[in-house]
């Protein structure tokens, strides 16, 4: 008798083994998922508000024709002696801005913020792999891509060039959108707390003094030899990745073949290593705990009672309210902190380095003025959705004049002897006392514009100002509408403050320089005219749209 065999179904299959069971389905591929998340998150963002249509389409033709001409010159450069030197050094320029510009001047890739994926069961390298992609969508990586273009058509010759060209343009462009991701990834902790945010504060300070002085340098350098006096610095900047990308497509161009495999292994290895970088600190942020989540120890620190102190100066009723809260965000909130002393500095950097330059101008006053007035945007975007506590307080126009009026006040109680003070010390530095009087006033007048605007702004095109993300200053889908009001609203400001300028220039031309002390009242009443016009305009417009104005600024 044979020995029994283990019996077997129809088809086959061992007992144990269901035969209506398979092998587990393979998770599906992360980086198609995220690119379909990021292009809704942009569609659906700009559904049902034509406004925000406008703005974004608006600064992606800006993009697009600014980066076509831009393209177009540096392929004109084609077979310039000095077109490797300037284009080298225009790609490490650019790595530099996608280092530390979003730091900074968030603009990226807002809608795939790591933050908040940590609680999904995520592996860092496919969610590496899956945020560079949708990093890669953008109006940022398409100018980006436009000037990589421009470089290796100005320096590629030959076929050897034309294929180092082919290989250098994704290659620059991975570079900085992985330099960019890996810093902002490996800061996250850093400037998301209390301490850290105030450090990136100073950090931010220190580049925009750095970009000053960058600036100045390189007009010595053109002033001493022209491009030629560049040289030394292209040398090295052109080993330096990701800018040895461009390098290598010149070094191609000169038969330097050596030289080019060089360079194109740097530029390979710091993508490499950037990718490995940014992996490290997306699992160090994913698996570590936040600290704000900590609730902090120890007794509550008696800081004295609001009434006493400089705020007892401040009028009674919603004026002196609405202005020490817009004072205290100033001090306290660190991204509105960050806007105001950034803009405090770099309107004192910039007439007094070109006063120290020989170039200055008792009138590069207003730069500062400028720079201020633009902290009058979008008023209610920093009260966040704490702003229905302020809308609950509007029930007429009246009361949206004075809420305005008072943060205008608090504005200009820094503005006006911020602008006198550095105008100041600008005439005193190019020693013109006689223009002292007219460059005040060009800047009161100035100031007056953009109060003026800057209330129109707040009431038309609010946006909001995301509480829970280092590097965002706009929430997604609203990136278009922040600049293109904002850019707009500039603009009407130097039209309404067009007659002062023009004021001004026909008393200089017409040599009638002595009597243009009286640039200063007239600045001063049109800046107070302007400003008044403006919040009358705005407050109906906010006293109706309170509902869509607390909408817009809770997206965040």
């Amino acid at each position: 008798m044979s020995a029994p065999t283990a019996p077997t179904g129809a088809a086959g299959i061992a007992p144990g083994v269901s035969a209506g069971a398979s092998a587990p389905a393979a998770p599906p591929a992360l980086t198609p998922v995220f690119l379909r998340i990021k292009l809704s998150l942009l569609r659906n963002g700009l559904k049902g508000s034509s406004k925000r249509k406008a703005a974004y389409f608006s600064t992606l033709a800006f993009a697009l024709v600014v980066g076509f001409f831009m393209t177009l010159g540096l392929a004109l450069l084609h077979g310039n002696a000095h077109a490797g030197t300037v284009v080298v050094l225009l790609a490490g320029i650019l790595a530099l801005g996608w280092a530390f510009m979003p730091l900074f001047f968030p603009a990226g890739d807002e809608t795939m913020d790591p933050g908040r994926l940590v609680m999904l069961p995520l592996r860092p390298r496919p969610l590496v792999r899956a945020l560079l992609a949708t990093s890669l969508v953008g109006i940022g990586p398409l100018f980006t891509l436009c000037l990589a273009v421009g470089s290796v058509t100005a320096v590629a010759r030959g076929a050897a060039g034309a294929v180092a060209a082919v290989v250098a343009v994704p290659l620059l462009l991975l570079g900085c959108v992985t330099l960019a991701r890996a810093v902002a990834t490996a800061n996250v902790r850093l400037l998301t707390s209390r301490k850290g945010r105030d450090l990136a504060l100073l950090s931010g300070l220190v580049i925009a003094v750095g970009a000053q002085l960058a600036n100045f340098a390189s007009q010595s350098l053109f002033q001493a030899g022209g491009v030629t006096a560049l040289e030394p610095v292209e040398a090295v900047v052109r080993w330096l990745p990701p800018a040895t990308a461009v390098g290598m497509v010149d070094s191609v161009g000169e038969g330097a073949y050596g030289r080019a495999a060089a360079q194109l292994v740097l530029s390979v290895a710091a993508v490499a290593g950037l990718l490995w970088s940014w992996e490290r600190s997306l699992t160090k942020l994913m698996v570590t705990p936040d600290g704000s989540t900590i609730a902090a120890s120890g007794p509550v620190k008696n800081r004295g009672g609001a009434d006493g102190g400089f705020w007892s100066l401040m009028p009674g009723g919603r004026t002196g309210a609405s202005m020490q809260r817009t004072l205290r965000y100033a001090v306290r909130d660190p991204k509105t902190k960050s806007a105001w002393v950034t803009a405090l500095a770099i309107g004192v950097i910039v007439p007094v380095f070109n006063a120290l330059q020989g170039t200055g101008s008792v009138y590069l006053g207003s730069f500062g003025a400028g720079m201020l007035g633009v902290q009058m945007y979008n008023q209610f975007g920093q009260d966040t959705s704490a702003f229905w506590m302020v809308a609950q307080t509007i029930s007429s126009t009246r009361d949206a004049y004075v809420e305005l009026r008072a943060r205008a006040a608090a504005l200009a109680l820094v503005v006006l002897p911020y602008t006198v003070l550095v105008t100041a010390v600008t005439a005193a530095l190019v020693d013109d006392w006689q223009a002292f009087p007219a460059g005040v006033g060009v800047a009161l007048a100035l100031v007056g514009s953009m109060l003026c605007t800057g209330a129109l702004a707040s009431a038309r095109f609010p946006y909001s100002i995301p509480t829970d993300g280092a590097f965002k200053n706009v929430a997604p889908g609203q990136g278009g509408l922040a600049w293109g009001g904002i850019a707009a609203g500039m603009l009407m400001s130097a039209l309404v403050s067009a007659p002062v300028i023009a004021l001004t220039i026909w008393l200089n031309m017409a040599e009638n320089r002595d009597v243009s002390w009286i640039v200063l009242p007239v600045g001063v009443v049109w800046g107070w005219l302007a400003a008044w016009a403006g919040l009358r305009l705005a407050a109906p417009t906010v006293a109706r749209k309170l509902p869509e104005i607390l909408s817009a600024v809770s997206k965040g």
